[in-house]
């Protein structure tokens, strides 16, 4: 594939994917899992930055080495081998991607029924979530100079609400002691589980996303050094602006009042904010959550080419194809739009009604998120082994605390999550089992070929 994407076009997209739609549609959760303790509420914020920063520095180490086709499944592979990155490029092309990319078709849906006034639990809301993947999707496989000079625009975009409100936000709460009242107050001290692990949990989907940068290496100028510039700073980024929309939202509005009110009390704290002008800032949360939608696409599209590229995974002959007008991996495009609808609607049955699959399901938003970071601690153990020319900050501390940080995850997700894994783990068996299984005869192939 061709070199087409420059450093600032890796930065927006770090910074686009990540930046979004979780921190509108997680903020609200937050404030929900911590009873309204405001502070409480920053420190998850805090936390789950952080660990977000030391699995990205890791992996700009790695991205300043390495360059082939699709960032994290060359990184598996070259730390711990071929057959691991096999299962990690599956889990991210079949789970992963297509999962969090239906989600945020459903957010942005959701705040588009929310600014039209439609109610966001009837069939409006899903049919304009199907209609968002397929536009982003096909503009990803036919143009995808466009896909990414939309990434930019729309990085720059979603900077104008955040940035209000983290400043005229702040200031108008000061002034009128709303903020002074948040911070001080605690709505509700029954909460169940534990508050800081549950939100630490919930802050995983609104920082997740920057891994997908990786996506792009093969296509990325002198993806050596602008990846890892690009994951390094835009996670910095990110997390500053989350801390301050989020200090900013609570001079918006009451806690008590933000909770109660779910998805509309973001489009209120807007109006009481900024007046007139909030239903256009809150358009730009739309614009927002679609560019989000459109970085995740970019992976998406090129989940099964990254296993097919290697000759492995679900008919390589037909996935590796690269289309010679638009440069796109079409027949793997295809795919993941397919993927994803499937996503979607799992994500309809087991998060959104509880009429076609009962008691099973799980929230699609988190958990294939934290058993990605249970990939990636093999992959930081073996870096810390072979990748001797590092400093020891880069070859030891960070790894470790990035192993640390995956160790918590997961403790926490235990916590926030509780029997919900289990049927996780059903989904996640039967797919990886089914990878497996074509990994099995490939490899049985190969042998009979030599």
């Amino acid at each position: 594939m061709k070199k087409k994407y420059g450093l600032l076009t890796a930065i927006t997209l770090v910074i686009g994917i990540v930046i979004g739609s979780g921190v509108f549609f997680k903020a609200e959760l937050i404030l929900n899992a911590t009873g309204g303790d405001l502070p409480l509420g920053i420190l998850a914020w805090v936390i789950g930055g952080l660990i977000m920063i030391i699995c990205a520095n890791v992996f700009a180490s790695m991205a300043s080495k390495y360059e082939f086709v699709n960032g994290v499944v060359d990184y598996a592979e070259v730390t711990v081998g071929k057959k691991y990155a096999y299962y990690v490029g599956w889990f991210l092309s079949f789970i992963y991607y297509p999962a969090i990319t239906s989600v945020l078709a459903w957010v942005s849906a959701r705040y588009t029924c929310t600014f039209l006034g439609i109610p966001i639990s009837g069939g409006e809301c899903m049919t304009i979530a199907g209609v968002y993947l397929i536009a982003v999707c096909a503009m990803n496989l036919l143009s995808p100079i466009l896909a990414g000079k939309f990434q930019v625009s729309t990085t720059f975009i979603k900077l104008v609400p955040l940035l209000g409100m983290a400043l005229i936000g702040t200031i108008i709460g000061l002034k009128n002691g709303v903020m002074i009242e948040n911070f001080t107050t605690v709505v509700s001290a029954d909460v169940e589980g534990n508050p800081l692990f549950t939100a630490v949990v919930s802050t995983a989907f609104a920082y997740e996303g920057w891994i997908v940068a990786t996506s792009i290496n093969a296509e990325l100028k002198d993806a050596k050094k602008n990846l890892s510039i690009a994951l390094t700073l835009g996670t910095l980024i990110i997390i500053a602006v989350y801390i301050l929309y989020y200090v900013g939202l609570a001079g918006a509005l009451p806690n008590q009042l933000m909770m109660e009110m779910g998805e509309e009390g973001v489009l209120m704290a807007f109006k009481n904010i900024f007046g007139p002008f909030g239903n256009l800032l809150f358009l730009f949360v739309i614009i927002s959550c679609l560019g989000t939608l459109n970085g995740l696409m970019m992976g998406t599209t090129r989940g099964t080419y990254a296993l097919a590229a290697r000759g492995m995974g679900l008919k390589p002959n037909t996935f590796q194809q690269i289309d010679p007008t638009t440069d796109m991996p079409a027949n793997s495009g295809i795919m993941g739009l397919f993927l994803t609808s499937l996503w979607l609607f799992f994500f309809y049955g087991s998060n959104l009604t509880d009429q076609l699959f009962g008691d099973f399901g799980f929230d699609s938003s988190e958990l294939p998120i934290v058993a990605l970071y249970v990939f990636y601690i093999p992959m930081f153990i073996q870096f810390m082994r072979k990748e001797k020319e590092f400093s020891i900050l880069k070859r030891f501390v960070m790894p470790s605390l990035g192993v640390l940080s995956c160790l918590f995850m997961i403790y926490a997700t235990y916590f926030a999550h509780g029997k919900d894994i289990i049927d996780f783990m059903i989904v996640f068996v039967l797919v990886m089992g089914f990878g497996a299984v074509l990994d099995f005869r490939f490899r049985k192939r190969k042998k009979n070929e030599d």
